[in-house]
């Protein structure tokens, strides 16, 4: 009887251990080393195993199959909660694609132009001046031309975060608290409007809120909160079952910690939030979400906009948001351009984008091929997604 149970307890965890979500392929089948993979699994957990962050979790997709999906070490450090599949972490501005993906289903039921002013659906921003230095003082001039939709969702705009402490324009930032939590996210856009530009929309690239006000457009053009509108054209149709902008109570065992070092550089977990509901839905940087959630974004995009039936998009918009939309004038980075919220290296045509907890992800359209790496990190710190990248494209096979 003792043996039997035994099986059967056996049985039960073999089970379950086959979810069929996350059934992995053989790296072999899309030309792939396993080995290779191996070896950069070794590399992820060496950053656990040194302290250098609690717990990592990695995704490899090619060609549509899931071919690498591993965790390592803790959703939280002192509980010794390990990082599992289901692990909810806050991926902070990987929100910023899916906001993109948000304003573009609308752009495809031809409520606006990517080139449409910004005051036409927010009239504040007719009154937007711009920022000018003159020598030791300043002045504000009016906008050569007004901001558009398209420098939003290319940071472009002008708007910028209020990190800069040698800046004028920052600090009003900073007085404002525009990029606080304490209101409405249309509230905050309307005092942003308020605010000077940092220079003349079209012409440089500077990160902000940029797509916070793109978020916020959403909810002008629909008529429904950001919230409810990413849940039922996105969020619902592609299954991501636990994307949302905070973790509600019966999930919260599932919240990942944050993690930071302290002064004598041990690593400490801490609360990072997100685990109640919130009134200001910030389309640059609000959601919360699951590896296996993303990566269904990401083979949406990488599928042209269609997941296992479910149409999002067009193929013709995804290609746009896949692809360099930067005003001339404006320069990113020496080899990349930016898309519609997230950069785009010209010569591969990869499109990604980050989270400011550490969190990345990269869709290759040329290799049919998805990576994402998960941690919660602050300060952010990309090394060991940057290492994971270059292994798992070392381990194509020639």
């Amino acid at each position: 009887m003792h043996i039997f149970r035994f099986i059967l307890f056996g049985l039960f965890f073999t089970m379950m251990a086959c979810n069929p979500a996350q059934k992995i392929a053989s790296p072999k089948s899309v030309g792939l080393n396993s080995d290779s993979l191996k070896v950069a699994e070794g590399v992820m957990q060496k950053y656990v195993d040194e302290g250098k962050l609690a717990g990592i979790s990695t995704m490899v997709i090619k060609n549509g199959k899931m071919v690498e999906r591993a965790n390592y070490g803790y959703a939280d450090l002192e509980t010794k909660k390990p990082v599992e599949d289901n692990t909810i972490f806050r991926i902070y501005s990987m929100t910023k694609p899916i906001t993109a993906v948000a304003l573009m289903t609308l752009y495809e039921e031809g409520k606006f132009q990517l080139d449409d002013k910004v005051s036409k659906f927010i009239p504040e921003f007719a009154s937007t001046m711009v920022y000018k230095s003159v020598g030791k003082s300043f002045t504000l001039e009016k906008p050569v031309n007004e901001i558009t939709i398209r420098n939003l969702l290319t940071h472009s705009s002008g708007i910028s975060y209020g990190w800069d402490p040698k800046s004028y324009v920052d600090s009003l930032y900073r007085v404002a608290k525009v990029g606080g939590w304490d209101a409405t996210i249309g509230e905050k856009v309307k005092i942003l409007a308020g605010l000077p530009l940092n220079f003349q929309p079209g012409t440089e690239w500077k990160y902000g809120l940029s797509i916070d006000v793109a978020g916020y457009l959403v909810e002008v053009m629909s008529g429904m909160p950001l919230d409810v509108y990413m849940k039922t054209r996105i969020f619902e149709p592609l299954k991501m079952e636990d994307t949302g902008f905070y973790v509600p109570k019966e999930k919260l065992g599932r919240l990942s910690q944050m993690n930071r070092f302290d002064k004598a550089g041990v690593l400490k977990s801490s609360d990072g939030g997100f685990n109640k509901p919130t009134t200001l839905f910030s389309g640059g940087g609000g959601l919360v979400s699951t590896m296996n959630d993303y990566s269904r974004f990401c083979r949406m995009l990488l599928n042209g906009g269609n997941l296992d039936g479910k149409r999002i998009l067009m193929p013709e918009t995804v290609k746009m948001i896949m692809t360099n939309q930067l005003p001339k004038s404006a320069k990113y980075k020496d080899g990349y351009g930016y898309g519609l919220s997230g950069e785009v290296n010209l010569t591969s045509g990869e499109y990604s984008w980050s989270g400011a907890a550490s969190t990345t992800f990269c869709i290759d359209p040329a290799n049919d091929l998805i990576i994402i790496t998960y941690t919660q990190l602050m300060p952010n710190n990309f090394e060991y997604a940057g290492k994971f990248k270059k292994m798992v494209k070392g381990a194509f096979v020639k």
